[in-house]
């Protein structure tokens, strides 16, 4: 039987046995529970290597595209729906290690996740096989949005809110500016989610230590407890009832 790790290694053309695409395909929670390296690091990597990639694709394949508008069609491509979107077809949700905690609440399924974990397998491939495939890689597998995104950009929000119908389409200087917002507004709040992951998993495994500290605690509500209870309280009576000598 076929692994996830094995078909997710063919489709974006590793071996299984790379480390590299191991830790691209390991979330914090699972880290931090078995104390390995996590995928942040070749996230921080795949992301810039993502945004050069489409950026080569615009500008080489879409040569009647000026530089506001190829902003603008980046920020619509390089973003977490695009970019989840890609990973679901490859698979990545499937062979990525998650933690307990995570992979309850279904957490390979988040679209966060899955950008992310997109992002740390290319910056595998630029590791294992060098920038060129890296970038190959990127472009076939965006592509047909890089295409979508060219037809009309002014006609549509790079937010995700719909078509432009209350303003005027954006010119010149204002496409850059208006994707670059979007751009970088997009990667904090993905970043702003990642810390607030990472926040709430420290505190659970740090609740998880304060309690073997502690130790096993007692139920008062069990029987014997509340037998022991009350002889306890019956012998402190009797030792106060008793006349002093």
């Amino acid at each position: 039987m076929v692994s996830p790790l094995d078909t997710v290694a063919e489709r974006v053309g590793l071996v299984p046995t790379s480390p590299v695409l191991v830790t691209a395909l390991t979330h914090s929670s699972f880290a931090a529970e078995h104390d390995v390296e996590s995928n942040e690091r070749l996230e921080f990597l795949g992301d810039a290597v993502v945004d050069l990639a489409v950026a080569d694709l615009i500008v080489t394949r879409f040569t009647d595209l000026d530089e506001g508008t190829g902003s603008l069609v980046r920020s619509r491509v390089v973003n977490e729906a695009s970019l989840a979107e890609v990973a679901r077809a490859l698979g990545l949700g499937e062979a990525l290690r998650v933690g307990r905690g995570v992979l309850k609440e279904r957490g390979t399924e988040r679209p966060s996740l899955l950008a992310d974990t997109f992002e740390a397998v290319v910056a595998a491939i630029y590791f294992d096989r060098g920038y060129d495939v890296a970038k190959t890689f990127v472009q076939d597998c965006l592509a047909e949005a890089v295409v979508a995104a060219s037809k009309e950009p002014s006609d549509v929000d790079p937010g995700g809110r719909g078509p432009r119908t209350r303003h005027a389409p954006l010119r010149g200087a204002q496409f850059w500016s208006q994707s670059r917002r979007d751009l970088l507004r997009d990667r904090v709040r993905r970043r702003a989610r990642g810390r607030r992951r990472r926040n709430v998993e420290e505190e659970r495994r740090s609740r998880g230590r304060r309690a073997r500290v502690a130790g096993p605690t007692r139920c008062l509500s069990s029987p014997r407890s509340r037998r022991c209870a009350r002889h306890s309280r019956a012998t402190s009576s009797a030792n106060e009832s008793r006349p002093s000598r």
